[in-house]
């Protein structure tokens, strides 16, 4: 057998549209380009909109898009939650 015929397919070949996306949204997140990443969880749901999947991966689809959706409302909103929190006194 030739090593050219035992090739390994790239990762990224084995995975669904969404996923790939999924990947550059966390990708722009880490770089703190926050509105790429808002952009790429829109394109990320309207390709898993458009995907036929069992119920149980579309379960999974839904979980892993709140958790995508949380990440970009933490990463938006951490500056204000240490801001309004670090300085108040609740009764006082």
């Amino acid at each position: 057998m030739d090593q050219a015929d035992c090739v390994l397919p790239n990762p990224l070949q084995l995975r669904r549209l969404p996923d790939k996306i999924l990947l550059a949204f966390h990708e722009a997140c880490d770089q703190g380009d926050l509105e790429i990443a808002r952009r790429l969880l829109d394109c990320c749901e309207m390709a898993m909109r458009n995907a036929a999947q069992p119920v149980q991966e579309r379960r999974r689809a839904a979980v892993t898009l709140c958790a995508a959706h949380e990440r970009l409302w933490l990463l938006r909103n951490r500056d204000e939650g240490t801001r309004s929190c670090g300085n108040s006194k609740p009764f006082g």
